[in-house]
């Protein structure tokens, strides 16, 4: 086996992990695809004999790729905001971070729709010291290179990413756990298409207000609501709980429909108000926090 056989078997060996890397950073299969094909080139064009630590390398490259492209995206106002939900992907073992590590735990098992939308409303250098840190385990002196900051800046990259994304030193009021517990039931009921269970959670005049269409539409009443037990029934299962701009909502998407954010207005023990957000750019400008399931 000559030099070239041996770099590109083991650019291979890497290529899932750095992939996986490249989509948690991007968002988008083809976007990590893209990002990983550029190392391979950077890899080719560099003088192989001198990198130490090729893993590590090949991850430093992939990061910087990456970051270029979500700066390039920010500048240009096109984040692209996931349309559905995403196919689990593995991650290499759990990385030793500073975080819950259940909450760890859980981030290691899959990707959801809900964590790539939070990821979309991070910075970008918040974004890549959060994925390279807290899901793969790169050391904060490496971090700190690519992007040009000392490790403790990127440190606190990371602190400040994991507080978005996981809600790490966000108290929760009493007052948040009450919707909570009001919009859960919401969403049971409308598993099980249950009409009366639905309505004893709505206010009589509750509202539902949506931007799907050019004109936003407004359903106004219990019952009305109710009656669209099956639309809520699909879009409730493997919906995420957020908090968004300080209310209870979640994170959803069903196929044909682009990503929604439902959010909630709780009076009491009742839903007072209803508003879908499907538009990529207030998506993308709310403060959204995942909550624990």
């Amino acid at each position: 086996m000559n030099d070239d056989q041996w770099l590109a078997e083991r650019f291979e060996a890497d290529r899932p992990r750095l992939e996986a890397v490249a989509f948690r950073m991007l968002g988008s299969s083809g976007e990590a695809e893209d990002a990983v094909q550029e190392a391979w080139f950077r890899l080719a064009a560099s003088d192989s004999a001198r990198i130490e630590n090729l893993s590590g390398w090949l991850t430093t490259v992939v990061g910087r790729v990456c970051l270029d492209q979500l700066r390039r995206r920010k500048s240009r106002a096109e984040q692209p905001m996931p349309d559905h939900a995403p196919e689990p992907v593995a991650l290499p073992g759990p990385a030793d971070v500073e975080a819950d590590p259940e909450s760890a735990a859980v981030m290691a098992d899959s990707v959801s729709l809900a964590l790539l939308v939070v990821l979309e409303t991070l910075e970008p250098a918040e974004r890549l010291a959060f994925v390279l840190h807290d899901m793969f385990g790169v050391p904060f002196d490496d971090i700190a290179q690519i992007v040009d900051r000392n490790p403790a800046a990127a440190r606190k990259l990371a602190s400040r990413a994991r507080a978005r994304v996981r809600g790490t030193g966000m108290p929760q009021r009493q007052e948040v756990s009450k919707q909570r517990t009001v919009v859960e039931a919401f969403l049971a009921a409308a598993r099980g298409g249950d009409f009366t269970a639905l309505v004893s959670v709505l206010d009589p005049e509750v509202t539902l207000r949506t931007d799907a269409a050019a004109v936003g539409q407004i359903i106004r009443g219990a019952a009305q609501i109710a009656g669209g037990a099956m639309t809520f029934a699909a879009m409730a299962t493997g919906a995420q709980l957020v908090l968004a701009d300080g209310k209870i909502g979640v994170i959803s998407s069903m196929p044909g429909f682009p990503t929604r954010v439902l959010v909630f207005t709780v009076e009491g023990d009742r839903i007072i108000a209803m508003e879908g957000v499907t538009d990529p750019d207030r998506v993308r400008g709310m403060a959204l926090t995942l909550l624990d399931t």
